[in-house]
């Protein structure tokens, strides 16, 4: 393995507020940035692209989303103009074509937030091509981790995967007024376990997500934690980068794999 090869991580992104409210997190993704070789493109799987097919995002500069509603509006005034890359994205369709996984180009995605945001404090200067995959819903986690899994020879091209989500992500559940330093326990004890099966190379059992204890109460639907089945497919490697709670429930952990 190269000098350069770089590793696929998995980014809980939190609420849109990590973009002007950096909390634990916004530090952890810039000395994440600062320590990794410089990528020659970011590849994304967002928990925010839901789709029933594989889509690539191929176009040229897809415009930066702002897919939510009622915060500050300082936060509508962010952009994060940075190229796409169409060439790699064609790549990547063949790539998944010789692994038989049927894949559509899209070149008018914008760029959601579970883009955006993480690299808003991982590369602020916004000059690394960035492309967007989506996450198929009807997919099992198994052909998920394969996705990654056929995307983990671009690392040594200094290639950096990224699946974007939350390894907890219940919205109900969360205290909004101000922060609340009280981590519950059916959060805690869902948020280890699955940390203990990575550090055990244990990851069928992650990806046999319906037995984790409190998946539902963490994860009423299952899109935030979809992407950890891609970043897992990146590499048998597991460390943690930062572990911390916001809001109570919502894990803002980071992993990655090598």
């Amino acid at each position: 393995m190269n000098l350069h090869t770089l590793p696929g991580l998995f980014i809980s992104h939190g609420s849109p507020m990590l973009a002007v409210n950096p909390e634990q997190v916004g530090p952890a993704l810039h000395r994440l940035g600062m320590n990794l070789p410089k990528p020659q493109a970011i590849i994304v799987m967002s928990a925010h692209w839901e789709s029933d097919a594989l889509e690539v995002s191929t176009g040229v500069r897809p415009m930066t989303w702002h897919d939510f509603r009622g915060f500050p509006d300082e936060l509508y005034e962010i952009r994060y103009p940075a190229p796409g890359h169409p060439e790699l994205a064609e790549e990547i369709l063949n790539l998944f074509a010789l692994a038989e996984i049927s894949a559509h180009a899209n070149s008018a995605r914008p760029r959601d937030h579970g883009v955006w945001m993480p690299l808003l404090h991982m590369y602020p200067e916004a000059d690394i091509p960035v492309i967007e995959i989506s996450l198929p819903m009807r997919m099992s986690a198994e052909e998920i981790y394969r996705i990654g899994q056929v995307l983990s020879v671009l690392r040594e091209r200094q290639i950096l995967l990224i699946g974007s989500g939350s390894i907890t992500h219940n919205l109900r559940e969360l205290s909004w007024q101000g922060e609340s330093s009280h981590v519950p326990e059916w959060a805690s004890t869902f948020r280890n376990h699955v940390v203990h099966k990575l550090n055990h190379n244990d990851y069928s059992a992650v990806l046999d997500w319906q037995s984790i204890p409190h998946v539902a109460r963490n994860h009423p639907t299952i899109e935030h934690f979809a992407p950890l089945f891609f970043s897992m497919g990146t590499g048998n490697r597991f460390n943690i980068v930062h572990s911390s709670f916001t809001m109570g429930a919502l894990g803002m952990d980071i992993y990655r794999f090598d």
